[in-house]
């Protein structure tokens, strides 16, 4: 807490700093200024005790009836009343100590108090003590919420979090350069925000995805090697781990990189040391392991992958090639995990996950579980002594273990399984909050065909660098030719969440122009949406690599937060919708008609 003596004032930043001060000043009958807020208030007859509160800790305050105006004053305040009071500090009598609390040696006797402001009935608690709180009235009173000491230090270890960034950009020879807000519309793959222009009417600036254009701007005006930590702004749904709107990461870049070897190897050691030495975690694998995006699908069923647990999916398609059994054999693929301890598993929780696989598009849920009298199952008389063999060696399924089957698309029992296994391991708590796996996903497809629309499109963005450049983008005359082109392009993952995408960039018009020809775009619409970027092209643009790091994701990992939304001091809640300041809303006519612009009116019924 602040403590003001002499006439200076010593603002102390963390809890251990008050103990340390206590302890290395030798405080012990000095006297001393506090500032807080009024964290209970205990009357005990001939004395009031009052825990006094700011974001280092609590004191307690002492007040007695011989200080008769401070003891007048102390009768009437209330959880949450803001005072200053001065005293001399002393050491708690011999068993009145509170070890709970660094300042639990000591107490100040109040010799002076002040009243700064008082506090309505709290409608949320500004403690940590257990008791629950549903989001929106937290989200609602964000300011008081803020007060609860677990969240005062999650913002202090966030500005921390902030200076390791920096200093490792700024070790490693990156300039920081903010780049701006209102920009150009851009396909980002997500919803832009837009603002109209009051100076040009009908037109309309966005609020950028991502720097991305503009930082590979600045490769070509001369900057070696640059970084931000950029707000960003999408218009796609909320979710446990993504805010909706705007969000914030580490970008940047570096010029005459042409292979995302570099890049990687470059931001390598800022991750292993935020795991290790900021978050004081465990990293599963010192050498960070790359995996291809088609090997991530096929062993994990996601891009995305969580390699803290095992339980793969295993190919038994050709070793069920001849089966009898009528879902495996009319199937385009056949995948099992298998599951260790799954035979435990009760009749009403396999239902559980047979109706989460159905809820995902799966038709059911085979599975045989294996005992030290052999197999059972349903399916298992279906099933020779040979395919029933095949399995157990090739899925390593020992007595008390459960292989559970995916059967159709391969595009299907891929996903299917992918997030069966994420729910089995939450299941039997095969998450390690203390370890940290990061992984590298690398190599993908160039393009991917949107089931949406019905077409190709790009796989990432069409900034990314075809491998093999404008000879793989010419050499391709089919659809099928083009879904095997691959982008070098890159992902990092950490304990199955995405906190990276990074890439190559084509800084090479023709490549450009040709890479959107190949989806039925010509150069018109090529000039007309990226003009800026490629009329800099034309003037000497050197190869360049870069990534961006969703710090918010990364942050939210390492303090073992759940939702996203606890790491972030003013969050929108699930609906997108700031409780606290009660937007979005509607604005006033005037403002509409500065910008040209109307109101929609519902349209009523006839």
């Amino acid at each position: 807490m602040p403590l003001m003596f002499s006439g200076k004032l010593l603002s102390m930043l963390y809890f251990k700093s008050m103990r340390t001060l206590v302890k290395n000043l030798d405080l012990h009958s000095k006297s001393v200024t506090l500032s807080g807020w009024v964290n209970s208030r205990r009357d005990h007859g001939g004395l009031i005790f009052i825990d006094l509160r700011d974001h280092t800790g609590v004191v307690q305050l002492v007040v007695d009836p011989r200080t008769a105006d401070a003891f007048r004053l102390a009768e009437t305040l209330r959880d949450e009343y803001v005072i200053t009071a001065s005293g001399t500090v002393r050491k708690r009598a011999a068993g009145l100590e509170n070890p709970n609390i660094p300042t639990g040696t000591i107490e100040l006797v109040v010799s002076s108090l002040t009243l700064l402001n008082r506090s309505a009935p709290l409608p949320v608690p500004t403690h940590d003590d257990g008791q629950k709180v549903g989001e929106e009235l937290r989200l609602k009173y964000r300011y008081l919420d803020l007060r609860r000491p677990s969240m005062q230090e999650r913002l202090v270890r966030r500005s921390r979090f902030y200076k390791y960034l920096r200093d490792f950009m700024e070790k490693n020879e990156f300039i920081e350069v903010t780049t701006p807000i209102l920009a150009n519309s851009s396909p980002e793959g997500a919803r832009d925000f837009l603002v109209p222009s009051r100076l040009h009417p009908g037109q309309f600036y966005a609020l950028p995805q991502a720097p991305q254009q503009f930082k590979q701007l600045l490769m070509v005006g001369g900057v070696p090697r640059y970084y931000q930590i950029a707000t960003c702004f999408r218009d796609e749904d909320p979710r446990a781990d993504r805010l909706y709107g705007d969000f914030y990461q580490l970008d940047l870049e570096m010029s005459f990189v042409d292979d995302g070897e570099v890049v990687r190897q470059t931001v390598e050691p800022l991750m292993k040391q935020l795991v290790t030495k900021f978050a004081g975690k465990k990293l599963l694998n010192d050498a960070i392991p790359r995996l291809s995006y088609r090997d991530a699908i096929e062993i994990y069923g996601t891009d995305k992958p969580d390699l803290r647990y095992d339980m793969h999916l295993i190919d038994l398609t050709d070793d069920l090639a001849n089966t009898k059994f009528a879902v495996f054999a009319k199937a385009e693929c056949v995948k099992a995990i298998c599951v260790k301890a799954g035979a435990d598993l009760s009749r009403s929780q396999i239902d559980n996950f047979t109706n989460q696989a159905r809820s995902l598009g799966a038709g059911g849920l085979a599975y045989l579980t294996y005992t030290e009298d052999g197999v059972k199952s349903p399916i298992a008389k279906f099933l020779s002594e040979e395919e029933l063999d095949a399995i157990r060696q090739k899925t390593g399924a020992q007595p008390g273990d459960a292989v559970f089957f995916g059967a159709d698309t391969r595009t299907l029992v891929n996903k299917v399984l992918g997030q069966l296994r994420i729910a089995f391991a939450d299941h039997f708590s095969l998450k390690d909050p203390n370890t940290v796996a990061l992984c590298w996903v690398v190599d993908f497809p160039f393009y991917e065909w949107d089931d949406g629309a019905d077409k190709l499109d790009f796989g990432h963005n069409p900034f990314s660098m075809p491998k093999g450049g404008l000879v793989a983008l010419d050499s391709a005359k089919t659809d099928a030719d083009k879904l095997a082109i691959l982008a070098d392009q890159f992902d990092m993952v950490m304990n199955g969440y995405e906190i990276c995408s990074g890439a190559v960039r084509n800084h090479n018009p023709d490549i450009t122009y040709k890479a959107f020809s190949l989806l039925g775009f010509d150069r018109d619409y090529v000039d007309s949406r990226f003009s800026g970027m490629l009329n800099a092209f034309k003037y000497g643009a050197p190869p360049h690599a870069g990534c961006a790091f969703g710090i918010d994701r990364i942050f939210m990992v390492l303090e073992d937060a759940t939702n996203i939304r606890d790491i972030i001091a003013f969050p929108k809640n699930g609906s997108g919708v700031d409780l606290m300041m009660e937007s979005p809303a509607l604005v006033d006519d005037y403002q509409l008609d500065d910008l040209g612009l109307a109101r929609k009116e519902d349209e009523g019924e006839d």
